[in-house]
């Protein structure tokens, strides 16, 4: 089956690319015509397609010519000339697709050429990399490009001020990480003045690295906290009691490792420690949280795999790229439980402030795109969740690296002895060799182990990651050996020297298979950059955590009838097939959470893109008065709609009157006497007209134009945050449904909205109340 989808997938690329291969032919017949152009004629181009654009002319026609004359700028500039199958690439690119193009093919310089089109168009154009070093490095050799052709070139940085972020952002083309941006569009939806926003719109972006921003971060929210109140009490008695507990009798993991809950035994042990008779009752809900996140931060939660300890902080590594997620903090209490694990200062619970999925944030662009080493084995999530294809670009020279078969071993000392063994054999030979492990743990592991062989290596995690371009630019060196979480310097090239290449090219080991096959081609794709000699070999034993976390049981009893030898390697078809068994269903079971994630998100994302284009239109009118008149008027209805509830008119008027007062809708012509002469139908009218003239009279006098505004924006604001907060503890407690054969997100959809109107009308019903007072 495998081999069926692998044609198919290659027969889908194939196709595609004999369509834009007369596209490219016609790039490449114009390069005589641009070369004998003066740098004042080439640059002068960018204004002639513009002009040609405006007067109707069609971007497809343009197209080879566009991209021409970034070829013939990015060779006077750079001394670098696109490739063929780089031009191909951005062709995809311009196309809004995904363009999977292998380590070294110059995915950078590709960029150039989709940006360019795009800029010309008018659209805003951002550029997404992995990280800050990257975003520079990028805008300051490829923004000299567009620069000779007269385009702006930005870049948003960490440390950059709203002022000059806001400068940044307006030019053509900005180059930035994923985190930056996202961070900016929701501090654009908080900001107090249209004064304060610094993003413009979101047109065309190209996502460097797409598998890693799109897939590997998908899994964690952008979150903007604030700071909420103090730690609860709970954080250190339930961590006390949490280490006395017993796995497997006093608790369960599910077999993917991440869902864990109290056995019965568990529960009544926790009952006569917190003096409670029933942990399930509904009085007991903070301390059922509290007790989920503790029993997380103690057994599924692994200091130096999922964080760190940095200066009394806890820092959360991203479990694929292996680098700290800066400024991020786990929320629901778990960042809280796992302060309360380590000992460390406990800080006060953070409260949301603005919150949205990498997923909802990137689908909100104009047109999208992105390219990656290894983007083909996700091509159902991207089609499914982003409506993107993958286009496989062939390399520039053929692939010389030779990939051996796994190596197998029963115990993972014997396979970490095969690894030292590895090592030094290539090392002897002059081979510089990358070694990638999936943990800080394994990484520090291994060079312990050659640390006490006297072997001379560098080692690359997140806890030295200042070091990471220094150590990637050395490690192609002839002899280097260079120890490396999956961060590994992605985005940087392995340069090999010519003593390297004689020695064999670059030897990549990987310590263990990872729980997604793209994760170990990422590694291997390392090696053998346009054509050059390499190999690559990986390491797996039977004690992995990618057998622990599929399902131990099954394979125990499959492996239970090979008869496999102690210390031997093993050669044994069956777990092979094992291995493939166990990457395919852990992806499976991760694209579901991705999609879990989502589909929650989904829900909200709705109401933020209504919450946030309200509170735009806010901002953008200098006089929201006709507004605040529509308001008055809604919660006037609004009100007496709440007391109509059947009862006789004295008491639906009483209580309509009561309410009225509440919100200071206050008047010597508005009684119960009043109201209870008049019909039910002119009751509502006669209050607004009533309310309204008095309202108008206090604007007219006092000028509280601005005031309008300001307050219905601090009441937007605060009561979205109240929602948000709510909208977490509604997520934890339905998903309980779904062990009753609900659906959850369904189940959550409906009862958010009910919230979410109420919300509304409490917006409104709390402005009006101030505007009155």
């Amino acid at each position: 089956m495998k081999g069926m989808i692998g044609i198919f997938e290659n027969n889908y690329s194939r196709r595609e690319l004999k369509k834009i291969e007369p596209i490219v032919d016609k790039i490449e017949s114009l390069e005589g015509k641009y070369c004998e152009l003066s740098d004042e004629e080439l640059r002068g181009k960018t204004q002639e397609f513009r002009d040609r654009l405006k007067s109707g002319e069609k971007m497809d026609s343009l197209l080879p010519d566009i991209f021409a004359t970034v070829r013939e700028a990015a060779f006077r500039v750079l001394n670098k000339k696109h490739y063929r199958v780089q031009l191909i690439g951005g062709v995809v690119l311009s196309q809004g697709r995904i363009a999977e193009m292998k380590t070294g093919e110059g995915k950078t310089l590709v960029a150039t050429l989709p940006a360019y089109l795009n800029a010309i168009e008018g659209r805003c154009v951002h550029i997404i990399t992995t990280n800050d070093y990257l975003a520079k490095r990028d805008r300051d050799e490829m923004g000299r490009v567009h620069e000779f052709l007269g385009l702006t070139v930005g870049v948003i940085l960490n440390e950059m001020s709203p002022d000059v972020r806001r400068e940044q952002y307006k030019c053509d083309i900005v180059y930035g990480t994923n985190s930056e941006f996202g961070f900016d569009y929701l501090r654009d939806n908080m900001a107090k003045t249209k004064s304060e926003r610094v993003q413009r719109e979101l047109g065309f972006c190209i996502v460097d690295e797409v598998d890693s921003i799109l897939i590997d971060e998908a899994r964690t929210p952008l979150i903007i906290s604030g700071e909420g109140k103090k730690p609860s009490k709970y954080y250190i008695t339930v961590n006390e009691f949490a280490k006395k507990l017993k796995k497997n009798v006093e608790f369960e993991i599910d077999r993917d490792g991440k869902g864990i809950a109290l056995t019965d035994s568990g529960i009544k042990k926790l009952e006569k420690y917190f003096g409670v008779e029933n942990y399930a009752d509904y009085e007991n809900r903070d301390l059922q949280h509290h007790v989920t996140q503790a029993l997380r931060a103690h057994f599924t939660m692994h200091l130096n795999k999922d964080y760190i300890v940095r200066k009394g902080e806890i820092m959360i590594v991203d479990e694929f790229t292996g680098r700290v997620m800066e400024g991020r903090r786990f929320s629901e209490g778990l960042h809280e439980a796992i302060e309360a694990k380590e000992g460390v200062k406990i800080n006060k619970e953070s409260k949301t402030l603005a919150t949205i999925t990498i997923q909802n944030y990137f689908r909100m662009y104009q047109r999208l795109s992105g390219m990656s080493g290894t983007a083909a084995t996700e091509e159902n999530e991207f089609q499914e969740i982003y409506g993107l294809d993958v286009i496989c670009i062939p390399t520039n020279k053929p692939v010389s690296r030779v990939d051996h078969k796994d190596r197998v071993f029963k115990y993972l000392s014997d396979k970490y002895d095969a690894i030292i063994e590895d090592i030094i054999t290539h090392h002897e030979n002059g081979q510089p060799i990358l070694v990638g492990t999936s943990s800080i743990q394994k990484s520090e592991d291994i060079s312990y182990l050659l640390k006490r062989r006297g072997i001379k290596h560098y080692l690359l995690n997140a806890k030295n990651p200042e070091k990471e371009a220094k150590i990637v630019e050395n490690a192609g060196k002839a002899g280097a050996i260079t120890i490396a979480t999956n961060m590994a310097g992605r985005g940087t090239d392995i340069k090999l020297d010519d003593e390297s290449r004689a020695a064999g090219g670059l030897r990549i080991i990987g310590t263990d298979r990872h729980e997604a096959r793209r994760i170990d081609n990422q590694l291997k794709g390392r090696s053998g950059r346009q054509g050059d000699v390499g190999s690559s070999q990986f390491y797996v034993s039977l004690q992995d955590d990618l057998f622990r976390v599929y399902d131990s049981e099954v394979f125990n009893a499959v492996f239970g009838k090979l008869n496999i030898p102690e210390h031997d390697e093993i050669h044994h078809k069956a777990v092979f097939n094992a291995i493939e068994t166990a990457q395919k269903n852990i992806e499976g079971n991760n694209f579901e959470t991705r999609k879990n994630i989502i589909g929650y998100d989904d829900v909200v994302n709705k109401q933020r893109l209504v919450i946030y284009e309200q509170r735009n239109m806010v901002l953008d009118n200098d006089n929201v008065h006709d507004s605040i008149i529509s308001i008055i008027k809604n919660v006037i209805n609004d009100l007496y709609n709440r007391c109509n509830n059947g009862e006789e008119s004295s008491k639906v008027i009483k209580k309509y009157v009561q309410l009225l007062s509440k919100y200071n809708i206050t008047s010597e012509k508005i009684t119960e006497e009043k109201l209870m002469a008049m019909k039910k139908e002119d009751i509502v009218p006669y209050v607004q007209e009533v309310t309204l003239n008095k309202y108008n009279n206090i604007v007219e006098n006092y000028a509280l134009y601005e005031k309008e505004k300001s307050i219905l924006l601090k009441n937007v604001d605060e009561k979205w945050i109240e929602y948000l907060d709510s909208m977490e503890f509604l997520k934890e407690g339905i998903r309980l449904k779904s062990y009753r054969q609900q659906d959850p997100v369904r189940e959550f959809q409906i009862e958010s909205s009910a919230e979410f109107n109420e919300m509304i009308s409490c917006i409104q019903r709390e402005t009006v109340k101030e505007l009155l007072v």
